[in-house]
């Protein structure tokens, strides 16, 4: 019994990733429906990466993502009010399915909480 699982306990040790990662991938889309295409990741690649640049104002606005394989994860967002970019990453199989909203995101939850306190605030007088 005890050799059996010796056995198979090197076994387990002596076999090499059977699969190698899978992620969601697309160059400059204008949104997450022009990235349905995937890819196979090298055996050196051990994120899935979604990188999101924006930037307008009012009416005139634009934005890109992209995604894809990447050995390093080159995490960072920076956002200066009319530009935004965000570099998001995960390591299980097609894990970037969504873009890196991190930067709207931020916007949404600044709008609820300044409406949140204005009836906090003015709520007994309306």
């Amino acid at each position: 019994m005890r050799a059996s699982f010796a056995v198979l306990l090197a076994a387990c040790l002596c076999v090499e990733r059977a699969f190698s990662l899978v992620c969601w991938s697309c160059d400059g889309a204008e949104s997450n429906w022009g990235c349905w295409r995937w890819q196979i990741c090298s055996d050196s690649d051990n994120y899935c990466v979604t990188t999101y640049v924006g930037a307008g104002i009012g009416e005139y606005s634009t934005q890109s993502i992209s995604k894809g394989c990447a050995p390093i994860c080159p995490h960072m967002g920076i956002n200066i009010g009319v530009a935004a970019t965000s570099v998001s990453c995960c390591s299980s199989f097609l894990c970037n399915i969504s873009g890196a909203t991190s930067v709207a995101t931020n916007h949404l939850v600044l709008a609820v909480s300044m409406l949140a306190s204005f009836f906090y605030l003015f709520g007994p007088r309306l």
